[in-house]
């Protein structure tokens, strides 16, 4: 008898163990079971209940209406909410209970951009750099004799200004370089970006580039790949100039600074 009622509470602990989940209902009456993660003054962000260590998933807060968290504490986010009927719409006694429109909440839209404090982004970049004949030439005016291809190594400063509703961000990065340690030379270099990041990782950015050797203008594209909080970014970089040009591939990763 006592061993059944000990398996008995093991099964009861346990169901209650596995059914600790966040309820969280949305504006259009759908019901998600999760684990909510943070809530930011623009986004609620969890994990489905059904795959805790799966992706963080984001939704605007403006399409939240309530979160009942797995302690049975409730947390209503917009009050004055709608849903709007549908297939999966609630019965029609649960809408009456809201009005028939929906005000701003916070003065926010979810048509508008989110500005946000700052998300800074830093990790290290290593590539190499391509150096046309001009290039290698006013380089050996300045004394310095250098190869065709040249190692770099530096380190990326990255902060996120905004991003748009369909995922497109703005940012700014600085990047500054050492090449040449492979030749037995320093050659530093310094870029600073203004671009744009579209929601599948594509990115594109313009700004100054600086070198003893003078200053130019650098153009950049690439993509980042995200993986398990981790971006990895392949960026080609190239600065035309009166003396030639230098392309620049480099590959890194990063992480959001905390």
């Amino acid at each position: 008898m006592r061993t059944f009622l000990l398996v008995f509470l093991f099964l009861l602990v346990a169901g209650g163990v596995a059914q600790a989940q966040d309820v969280l209902t949305k504006r259009n009456g759908e019901e998600l079971k999760v684990k909510v993660v943070e809530i930011t003054p623009s986004e609620v962000k969890f994990r489905r209940a059904d795959n805790p260590e799966g992706p963080l998933i984001s939704v605007w807060r403006t399409d939240v209406f309530m979160i009942v968290y797995a302690n049975g504490v409730k947390e209503v986010l917009n009050a004055a909410t709608i849903f709007q009927p549908g297939p999966s719409s609630p019965p029609a006694a649960v809408r009456a209970a809201f009005p028939e429109e929906v005000p701003t909440v916070a003065n926010q839209d979810p048509n508008d951009a989110v500005l946000e404090e700052p998300i800074r982004l830093d990790g290290p970049r290593v590539g190499v750099t391509f150096l046309s004949p001009g290039v290698r030439g006013k380089a050996r005016d300045e004394g310095v004799e250098v190869g065709a291809v040249i190692t770099q190594f530096g380190w990326q400063f990255e902060s996120r200004l905004f991003r748009l509703p369909n995922g497109v961000s703005g940012l700014v990065e600085f990047v500054p370089l050492v090449g040449g340690l492979e030749q037995g030379r320093f050659l530093p270099s310094i870029s600073g970006l203004l671009g744009i990041r579209g929601a599948k990782g594509f990115e594109f950015g313009v700004g100054p580039n600086v070198t003893p050797l003078g200053a130019s203008v650098v153009l950049a594209l690439g993509t980042s790949i995200r993986s398990y909080g981790v971006n990895f970014p392949v960026n080609l970089a190239v600065v035309p100039g009166r003396d030639g040009m230098r392309v620049s591939l480099l590959v890194g990763f990063n992480a959001r600074h905390r």
